[in-house]
């Protein structure tokens, strides 16, 4: 059975049969698939809980695209997406990224984390 948690842009689901937890969030064209774990299922959707913050802390499985700035791009970090989250009506603009930009995002996505990481401990680069 299925379970689910909803808010302002993102959805979350409990499946008890595969015991597993994954989430989405969607926001002007930005669409972003999630594996999470049950600490933060549980806390989503509490008073001064930032949902979005705590989701995307999880595996990023997928992502979709379609902004202004440049053409829709869909990005596959985990070709398990739609097993993993069969209950999301995925979004998909039908263009995605080769797996070598795609490794290299992601690659760049981590760089930045840590640089943020770094930053609010007071340790400049």
């Amino acid at each position: 059975m299925l379970h689910f948690k909803k808010g302002l842009g993102w959805k979350a689901c409990y499946d008890d049969e595969k015991n597993t937890y994954t989430a989405k969030t969607s926001w002007r064209g930005d669409y972003h698939l999630y594996e999470i774990d049950a600490e933060i299922y549980r806390r989503l959707g509490e008073l001064d809980t930032n949902s979005d913050e705590l989701i995307r802390s999880g595996r990023h499985l997928y992502y979709s695209q379609d902004s202004p700035i440049g053409p829709p791009t869909d990005m596959v970090i985990d070709e398990n997406y739609a097993a993993l989250c069969p209950w999301a009506e995925i979004q998909t603009s039908g263009n995605v990224m080769p797996e070598q930009l795609t490794d290299i995002a992601i690659e760049l996505w981590e760089n930045e984390k840590t640089r943020e990481q770094r930053k609010k401990q007071g340790n400049p680069e």
